[in-house]
């Protein structure tokens, strides 16, 4: 059984809104940004969101949108997408939330999760994912980089994802448990669409109060994280999986300028292709 059967239909939902405070010197949506640098690193042919697309499996796209979005739109207005606004910045769970009519409107059995930022994702690691869910009922791409200081973890017991923790909560955990936790959440799943119509309300009555800095003051806001949802999933018994990328450069994301300069070289060279 294929990808192009009927009851492998897949949708993706791209996370498109944000804005990139750390690619300094850029004040559009790095998703615009080109993989081939044309006057400068920040004007050139070959958008990241085009060659996102063009990786993902055949099907609906949802592309969710703030900043700058008239411009996101337009680059990607042949593609058929459905483009859904989320209002407020409040966290990648705050997107998918966004992106909810969309889910619940699909004919589709599978949905990928993606970044707009991570280019490099190829068709085939895609298809992997997917092939997860006979089994699971979500699918948590991941990877092994040599060093993981930084990033979110997957705590995972008899193959089972059973936890995402933090890197702020995870470098506290005794050397000996930090060895055990060699995959990294990637920020790119896979679930089945009944799943996240089930757990997208509970998501949506769940949200997170966070501190952040706004206009010069301590402000307290409601976010939501798509990590809360999975935790939710375990807790109720569904299963969820990991696939693990062989090279990590797939996941890759492109948020600052050396990040930048690093995907405009692998574009450049053969293992951009794939």
């Amino acid at each position: 059984m294929t990808l192009t059967d009927t009851d492998r239909q897949v949708a993706s939902i791209i996370m498109a809104a944000g804005r990139g405070s750390r690619m300094k010197g850029y004040e559009g949506n790095k998703t615009l940004l080109p993989l081939q640098p044309g006057s400068s690193i920040f004007k050139g042919r070959h958008p990241i969101i085009r060659h996102l697309m063009e990786n993902l499996p055949a099907g609906a796209t949802s592309l969710i949108v703030n900043h700058c979005k008239d411009e996101v739109m337009a680059a990607t207005r042949d593609s058929g997408a459905v483009y859904c606004d989320q209002p407020v910045l409040n966290g990648t769970g705050g997107a998918i939330l966004a992106a909810g009519d969309f889910v619940a409107s699909q004919p589709a059995r599978h949905v990928i999760i993606t970044m707009g930022d991570v280019p490099f994702v190829k068709k085939k690691t895609y298809e992997k994912l997917v092939d997860g869910l006979d089994a699971h009922h979500l699918m948590i791409l991941g990877f092994s980089p040599r060093d993981k200081k930084q990033y979110g973890v997957l705590e995972i017991e008899q193959g089972r994802v059973r936890k995402i923790t933090e890197w702020k909560f995870w470098k506290d955990y005794p050397p000996h448990i930090q060895d055990r936790l060699t995959v990294c959440n990637s920020g790119i799943y896979a679930a089945r669409q009944s799943a996240l119509v089930d757990y997208l309300p509970v998501l949506a009555s769940r949200p997170q109060v966070v501190q952040k800095e706004i206009d010069g003051k301590i402000t307290d806001i409601e976010e939501f994280f798509f990590t809360d949802l999975i935790e939710y999933m375990v807790r109720d018994g569904k299963r969820v999986g990991f696939h693990v990328v062989e090279d990590a450069s797939e996941t890759m994301g492109v948020d600052d300028v050396a990040a930048l300069e690093k995907a405009q070289a692998l574009f450049a060279g053969p293992a951009a292709t794939g």
